[in-house]
């Protein structure tokens, strides 16, 4: 856990708070021994999970079609129980759509809207991925893929988090 993490956030019960090296803030830097290979085999996280995207999107799409991937893994909340699916990388898409200058129902100009659509991507998708399922992918259909850009993009920048 140590070497895939930038720095330890927290420690406490079991479990290591980490920021890893891609920038994610997560429990034990991501290393997994659910579903790994063998008793003694853990799981670490993509070195490049975007690359891995990106292989990906090569791979399944073809020429002129527009194909966007979201690489995902399972994430705890602060402040809230229970683990949901979360973006660790993307290619073919904008992590985030920016509904900044559009308004509301009633008119009102949104100022603060940016929705994280990888993640919300993630979070769907990780309804159908249960853990114990073996089910590695699923295909999403009817959404609007737009822009394509780094999932780093998400990570909020420490001059501006409240909590660092």
């Amino acid at each position: 856990m140590l070497r895939e993490s930038r720095r330890i956030v927290r420690r406490g019960h079991g479990v290591l708070i980490t920021e890893t090296h891609h920038g994610f803030v997560c429990a034990n830097a991501g290393v997994d021994l659910s579903n790994a290979p063998g008793p003694d085999v853990a799981v670490l996280l993509p070195e490049d999970p975007d690359a891995s995207a990106r292989r990906l999107r090569e791979a399944l799409a073809g020429p002129d079609e527009r194909l966007g991937v979201v690489v995902s893994d399972t994430f705890g909340r602060p402040w809230r129980e229970g683990l949901v699916d979360q973006a660790i990388g993307c290619a073919g898409l904008a992590p985030l759509t920016d509904a900044r200058g559009t308004h509301d129902l009633s008119g009102r100009e949104l100022q603060v809207t940016v929705s994280a659509t990888a993640d919300q991507l993630a979070a769907a998708a990780g309804l159908l991925m249960e853990k114990a399922s073996g089910v590695p992918a699923v295909w999403i259909e009817g959404i609007a893929i737009e822009g394509d850009a780094p999932l780093a993009s998400t990570l909020r920048n420490p001059a501006t988090d409240l909590f660092r």
